[in-house]
């Protein structure tokens, strides 16, 4: 029996934390689909994406959000500060993910920052899977209860998915009452073109050394339909020319296995066949100008 209108519940939940913790991870998951990139490297996501949960019961906005680091030098690590901390105004409750065993001066960084918003924050501590001694994982706990008054402190995996259920039970008491605020179709604010972005530059962070994903960006030029196939070139920005030749590959091999790679996942995304082609291109110095960002689609949330 669905829930009536007068006890529905739905709110905003931010999750935050230092770079590589698995944000996009515990989202993908809470939400029951892809809808944030994911990497083994630090900074993949660069911008704040909505993942919607819609249930008889409730609807949930998880809010990813890029990971909070010290060195912000550079325009791109400004604006992906910015992104993260924006968020923490005007949502329900925060979950502050860090990682098992694991307390960095970032960590500290980021719990500052919560204890300024005075939103309540569900403290998750992830990857709990890959310890190997969990006797150490209590007194850890206990170490990290006495630095904020968290609301609750949950180990989980988010790989996994040990221990959400717990988290989710959790979420529903900070919920308003209140009717859905998206349709129930619906999983990301996002458009299918920045989702398509999105995916081919996925591919990029995995397939490339430690460097060169840093420098470079994705925009789709154009996506068209035709003939019951999608048509989609994208342009692949780099900062310099040695790093167009390294994405590019030997015989542009690289370039063809990201094209293959980033097709498979853009048909599954739109449910029908696609044409990808991708383009290299230099634009010295996007990363850290402030109008060449802008231009390629980082806007500031609040704007």
């Amino acid at each position: 029996m669905k829930t009536t209108e007068t006890d529905y519940r739905c709110g905003y939940v931010a999750i935050v934390g230092r770079p590589n913790v698995g944000k996009s991870t515990l989202l993908n998951y809470l939400v029951g689909q892809k809808v944030s990139i994911t990497s083994r490297k630090p900074q993949t996501t660069r911008h704040q994406i909505l993942g919607i949960k819609t249930t008889s019961h409730y609807q949930v906005i998880y809010v990813d959000t890029p990971g909070l680091h010290k060195n912000a030098s550079r325009a791109m690590n400004r604006y992906m500060n910015r992104a993260a901390t924006s968020v923490l105004h005007g949502v329900n409750v925060v979950i502050f993910l860090i990682e098992a065993l694991r307390w960095t001066d970032e960590d500290e960084m980021v719990l500052s920052r919560i204890k300024d918003s005075e939103i309540p924050a569900i403290l998750l501590v992830n990857k709990v899977d890959k310890l190997e001694d969990k006797s150490k994982l209590l007194s850890f706990l206990q170490e990290i209860s006495i630095k904020h008054s968290f609301e609750h402190i949950i180990p989980v995996s988010a790989l996994k998915g040990n221990n959400l259920d717990e988290l989710e039970k959790v979420i529903f008491d900070y919920l308003e009452v209140s009717s859905p605020w998206y349709s129930d179709d619906m999983v990301t604010d996002r458009s299918i073109r920045f989702l398509t972005a999105e995916i081919i530059r996925e591919k990029l962070m995995r397939g490339l050394g430690q460097e060169v994903p840093y420098d470079l960006t994705v925009e789709i030029e154009s996506f068209k339909e035709k003939e019951n196939v999608t048509h989609i070139n994208a342009l692949i920005w780099v900062e310099r020319a040695n790093q167009k030749s390294i994405v590019i590959g030997k015989k542009g091999e690289r370039l063809k296995s990201i094209g293959k790679q980033s097709r498979k996942d853009i048909e599954k995304l739109l449910d029908k066949k696609v044409y990808l082609e991708l383009w290299v291109k230099v634009k010295e110095g996007w990363s850290d100008d402030e109008r060449a960002l802008l231009s390629l689609g980082y806007k500031d949330e609040l704007e």
